[in-house]
């Protein structure tokens, strides 16, 4: 694997994460689910900024950015905000992960930058009840 390829691979997960969170923030309220609606608004714009990033990182290398799918699935309806909750929380997991593998297969300025990505991803977990690990994003290493 390339380190564009892990780059565009990082890329489609931000898509998906952009894509999930326009749809919470359409399921959560300002006046009756203030903490969790910031919460999604900070994590919308984080994902939607971190995104852009790789978009620009691949078309300053040349290359051409993967594009969003029309539509993403979710596990289950968003019925209210404990469900907005848990998705927002399965959705950094996710990103957390993806970001974990991209430190593993990036060299030099990207893994820097897939470190810090991680380190976010880690910390907005939880906002959104997660538990602290010891290694985000690393599943098999989540008892240590």
């Amino acid at each position: 694997m390339t380190d564009v390829d892990a780059l565009q691979t990082t890329l489609a997960a931000e898509h998906a994460a952009v894509w999930v969170y326009g749809l919470l923030g359409g399921r959560t309220s300002a006046s009756a689910t203030p903490e969790l609606y910031r919460s999604v608004s900070a994590a919308y714009a984080a994902h939607r900024g971190r995104r852009d990033q790789l978009v620009r990182i691949l078309s300053e290398r040349g290359e051409t950015p993967v594009a969003s799918d029309p539509a993403y699935e979710v596990s289950a309806p968003v019925t209210g905000p404990d469900r907005a909750r848990a998705v927002a929380l399965e959705t950094e997991q996710a990103c957390a992960a993806t970001y974990a593998w991209l430190v593993a297969n990036a060299v030099a300025g990207e893994r820097q930058w897939a470190i810090g990505a991680l380190n976010e991803a880690a910390v907005r977990e939880l906002a959104f009840r997660g538990t602290p690990e010891m290694f985000p994003g690393a599943g098999e290493y989540a008892d240590r």
